[in-house]
C-alpha cells in the first residue's frame, strides 16, 4: 500500500536479454542494446546498476526483491513481450512471467503473449495453452519486427482471429506495445491507429496501450479519448518525471483532461526501469502546475485520481476487489 493505497502494476517483466537468449545474427545486440540502453538512461536516480546487470536472465526471485520487497507494490502482472527477432525465447519469455505468478500466486497474475509472424498456425492453440494450463488473465501483442514480419491490429485475417480466439477463451483485456521501437525496427509500425478500427469492431473488448504510444502521443491521447474500451498504461513514462519534468506534467495534464483519469494504468516496466517505489513516490506526490492548469485548461491532479491510475482501475478490467482507501471508498 502507497499512503494507504493500493497498488496494482499492470506491466512487470522478468526479461531475459542474457548471451545464452540472444540468436546468432548481426542485429541481435542491436536489439538488445537499445532496450538496455532505454533504462539505463531513463532509469530514476540512483536507480541505474549497470549495463551488464540487466542483461542477463531474470529469475522470479529477482523480480520479486525489486518490486514487492523494496516498493509498496500490492499486485502486479508479469507480462510475456513476445519479440523473438532477436531473442531465442523471447525478450520476457512465457515460462518466466508464469513462473513468477505461479511463486506468488496471490500477488502476481500471468499475462500471455503470441505473435502471429512466429507462433504462424499454431498461435491458436499457443493462446489456448497459456490460458488453459497457465492460467493467463491477459495477452500482450507485439506487432513490429524486422524481416518482413510486421503486422496489423486491424488486419481482419491476421489479428482477429486472435481477438476472437481470445473472447471465446473468456479473455477481455488485451494490451499493446506502441511507440517506443527497438532496435532497427521501423518506428511506424507501432503507431496506435491500428487500434481504432480493432477497438470498434470489438467492443466488449478492453485494448490497452502501453507507453503512450510514444512519440505518438497525441494519435494515443486521441484514440483513448474516443473510443470507451481503450484504456492507457503508464508503463514506464513515470521515468520521464526525472528526465524532462516540464514535458511529463504537460502530457499528465493533456491526459487528464482530455482521457480521464479513470482510463489511466499504473505500470512500473520492472525491471527495465529499477525498483518501482521512485516512481510511485513521484505519482503519489505530483501536482499540475498552476501555470499549466492556467494556461492550459489542465485540471490539478486529486488524491482520488492518483488512487485510480495507482490501482483500483486495473483491478476494476481484472476482477479484483481492491481494500478500501481511506475514506472507504473504491
Amino acid at each position: 500500500m502507497l499512503q494507504g493505497n493500493f497498488v496494482f502494476d499492470c506491466v512487470v517483466h522478468a526479461y531475459n536479454m542474457s548471451d545464452a537468449n540472444l540468436l546468432d545474427r548481426p542485429d541481435a545486440e542491436i536489439g538488445r542494446g537499445s532496450i538496455l540502453r532505454l533504462g539505463q538512461e531513463t532509469r530514476a536516480p540512483g536507480s541505474d546498476l549497470g549495463y551488464t546487470t540487466f542483461a542477463r536472465d531474470w529469475t522470479h526471485q529477482d523480480l520479486w526483491d525489486m518490486v514487492f520487497a523494496r516498493s509498496n507494490t500490492d499486485r502486479a502482472m508479469a507480462q510475456t513481450v513476445p519479440i523473438f527477432d532477436w531473442f531465442k525465447d523471447g525478450f520476457a519469455p512465457v515460462a518466466a512471467q508464469h513462473a513468477f505468478a505461479a511463486a506468488y500466486p496471490d500477488r502476481v497474475m500471468f499475462c500471455g503473449g503470441v505473435d502471429p509472424s512466429f507462433h504462424g498456425e499454431a498461435v491458436l492453440d499457443e493462446m489456448e495453452r497459456q490460458v488453459t494450463e497457465l492460467k493467463a488473465r491477459s495477452f500482450k501483442f507485439y506487432n513490429a519486427h524486422v524481416d518482413g514480419k510486421t503486422w496489423r491490429c486491424d488486419d481482419e485475417s491476421v489479428a482477429y482471429p486472435m481477438y476472437e480466439k481470445a473472447r471465446r477463451l473468456g479473455i477481455r483485456v488485451l494490451q499493446f506495445h506502441k511507440g517506443i521501437p527497438f532496435g532497427n525496427q521501423n518506428m511506424e509500425d507501432l503507431r496506435p491507429n491500428d487500434l481504432q478500427k480493432a477497438a470498434r469492431d470489438f467492443p466488449d473488448l478492453t485494448f490497452v496501450i502501453h507507453h503512450l504510444a510514444l512519440p505518438y502521443f497525441d494519435e494515443c491521447v486521441s484514440i483513448a479519448a474516443r473510443f470507451p474500451n481503450v484504456y492507457l498504461a503508464l508503463s514506464g513514462v513515470l521515468a520521464l518525471y526525472f528526465v524532462r519534468r516540464k514535458g511529463f506534467l504537460m502530457q499528465m495534464g493533456q491526459l487528464l483532461a482530455e482521457v480521464g483519469a479513470d482510463k489511466l494504468l499504473w505500470g512500473s516496466e520492472a525491471a527495465l526501469m529499477g525498483c518501482p517505489q521512485p516512481y510511485l513516490d513521484a505519482l503519489w506526490a505530483l501536482r499540475i502546475p498552476e501555470e499549466l492548469q492556467e494556461d492550459y485548461g489542465f485540471p490539478e491532479i486529486t488524491d482520488e485520481d492518483k488512487r485510480k491510475i495507482l490501482g483500483t482501475n486495473f483491478a476494476r478490467l481484472m476482477g479484483v476487489e481492491a481494500p478500501r482507501p481511506p475514506g472507504g471508498r473504491n
